[in-house]
Parts: structure tokens; sequence; C-alpha cells
């Protein structure tokens, strides 16, 4: 039987919860390029089924931010989904800023280990700063789908090597996600 995921490209792409903005490049747009990415390596694996939140680059969720997280876990929910990945570009006002971090809603259990094989992945794959992973239940898409759920946030796009990085390799981001959630799944 075939792992279900749903792969959430966070933000929308303008208006209603639009992302962050750095050096010119909008988080929506790179998180869009990575779970297009992702979507097809788990599709072509065979033991996963795959959902997006978002199948267009120009599609947007909700009528407000609320609303906009709230049809994100709809989707996840209603399927219902065994495991969701929300994947984000963090941002800081300090640009010296840099790294890869996931976030869980508890510090423990099988969202907080997949979150570590993710950040391994990646970390291995673009070698990003491994900055760990972090429990955050006030995120409402942690809180609120009832699946292990997994926010991603790959680098910085407020800093300059590490927007590039994502902006110039959509593709090794996905890989590196895709070889966590292989490493998890002990399907590697």
């Amino acid at each position: 039987m075939a792992i279900k995921i749903v792969i959430d490209a966070g933000h929308n792409p303008q208006t209603v919860n639009a992302g962050a903005e750095g050096f010119g490049y909008r988080e929506q747009d790179i998180t869009y390029a990575v779970s297009q990415e992702l979507a097809t390596l788990l599709r072509q694996n065979g033991n996963f089924e795959v959902r997006l939140t978002r199948n267009t680059p120009t599609e947007i969720l909700g009528t407000s931010n609320l609303t906009s997280l709230q049809e994100r876990v709809r989707v996840a929910n209603e399927w219902p989904a065994d495991y969701f990945i929300s994947i984000h570009a963090n941002a800081s006002v300090n640009p010296a800023a840099n790294g890869t971090e996931a976030y869980t809603f508890r510090p423990f259990g099988e969202a907080f280990e997949l979150a570590e094989e993710i950040v391994e992945g990646i970390v291995e794959r673009m070698g990003t700063r491994d900055l760990g992973v972090k429990a955050n239940p006030s995120l409402y898409v942690l809180r609120r789908t009832s699946m292990p759920a997994v926010l991603v946030e790959l680098a910085f796009i407020s800093n300059a090597e590490d927007v590039q990085k994502m902006v110039s390799d959509p593709q090794g981001f996905a890989r590196g996600i895709y070889n966590g959630i292989l490493d998890y799944f002990d399907l590697g």
C-alpha cells in the first residue's frame, strides 16, 4: 500500500498569505518549484502517492491568511494523508543568518524523526548549515493536521548564498528532502 504524502508549497503567489522576499526572489516561487520536483521524485518511486496543496504556480488558496492555512490542512485531513510536508524558505533581519531547519508539533515522535532525516538529507545534498529540528505547536499546519506533519525551512531567502542555492538548484533541495524521506522509511 502506497504511503500517502501531501506536499504543501508554502504561501500563495500573491496577496493573502504571500511569503517572504529577498534579493528579488519570492518564497512562494521557490517553494512551488521544490514541491513540484519533490512530487515527481516521490511519484517515480512507486512507494508513494502524492497530493499537492498548490497545483499551479498561480493558484491561491483561501481569501485570508487563516483560510489559506485551513485549506492546506483540509487537503491533508480529508484525503487522508499519512504524512504532511510543508516547504518554506526562512527569512531574518540578520543577513548572516543561514541554514536549514524544520519544525514539528512535538519534540519527539514520527514527525520529529522524519524532520531530522529531511534536514540531514538537505544538509548533505546542498551543503547548508544544520540548524536542527524544533518543536513549534503554535504553527497552524502542524497543530491542525491529523497526521505527522513537518514544516521544512529550506534555507534563508534573506541570505545571499542561501537564496542562490535555492533559486539555482530547486532539484537539489527536492532530492535532499526525498533522500531524507527514503532514509526515514528505510527505502534508501
